[in-house]
């Protein structure tokens, strides 16, 4: 691997293909929970392939049982020491960077969904151009069940791949879906069994990049136009998952979390 990558020392990078790079979150005993050296690595990294010649489509999964299980608990905005304001708007960038590095990478990416994808790992694994996940994979968003809004991507693009009422199912219920389920919810393009998962995803990722270049990624950017319009509802609801972080629901909902009982939320809401 090139000296351009020397960077990244949270994440596992291989070339299984020609034209390919495979990108592996390194953090197995948290499920790939992200902290903040893991983000911002992967937030850095797609400019990097986007300068790197030797490059023409991405892989990125999750080493060993899961994908990714989004933010690390001891990171969460309700354990900071930092004022309310201040926490949100370090969190709204730190959001917004995650999801609008991924629509804007020039070259496709792949995901090959391994595991457990939940909050921003689900981001991650859906805002790539081409999900494939393994038929067993866990995918559920988990914003409604630690009581705060469905932000990150879940606004933004779950009505656009599955409709509404399916979004709203699943991200009112938290329910959980599997790969398979997903595949037929159309929120992935693709479902395997967990031993072909990592073939399939090299194969996609072998064929993209043996195909017209400069096609792609105009293409990419040309339909990654649905999700820009629609960045004002991103915002929003992004805004409004960090603020409500900071509220009473979000506080017994991780308290219950932490004590391993039922969260109980009485009839206060301010909305």
């Amino acid at each position: 691997m090139s000296d351009r990558y020397a960077q990244f020392k949270h994440l596992l990078l291989d070339r299984p293909a020609p034209g390919v790079i495979r990108i592996t979150i390194n953090n197995p005993t948290q499920m790939n929970a992200l902290n903040p050296a893991t983000h911002d690595e992967i937030v850095a990294i797609w400019a990097v392939i986007d300068n790197d010649p030797e490059i023409r489509c991405s892989i990125i999964t999750g080493a060993g049982k899961a994908f990714c299980a989004g933010g690390a608990v001891d990171e969460m905005p309700t354990t900071t020491q930092l004022d309310v304001s201040t926490q949100v708007m370090k969190d709204f960038r730190s959001g917004s960077s995650l999801v609008k590095s991924l629509i804007d990478a020039r070259k496709p990416i792949v995901s090959a969904i391994n595991g457990a994808a939940v909050g921003a790992g689900l981001a991650l694994a859906l805002l790539c151009d081409v999900p494939i996940a393994s038929k067993t994979a866990k995918i559920f968003d988990g914003h409604t069940r630690i009581g705060v809004a469905a932000g990150d991507h879940a606004a933004l693009i779950w009505p656009l791949l599955c409709g509404m009422a399916k979004s709203k199912f699943y991200l009112f219920t938290n329910e959980v879906m599997t790969g398979e389920e997903a595949e037929r919810n159309n929120l992935v393009a693709l479902a395997v069994d967990p031993d072909k998962l990592a073939d399939r995803a090299v194969e996609v990722a072998a064929k993209i990049a043996s195909l017209a270049p400069t096609a792609i990624r105009i293409t990419k950017y040309t339909l990654n136009h649905w999700l820009r319009q629609a960045m004002p509802i991103f915002d929003l609801s992004l805004a409004l998952e960090l603020t409500s972080f900071h509220g009473a629901e979000a506080k017994e909902a991780m308290a219950a979390m932490m004590e391993k009982r039922a969260a109980s939320f009485p009839e206060d809401s301010s909305f």
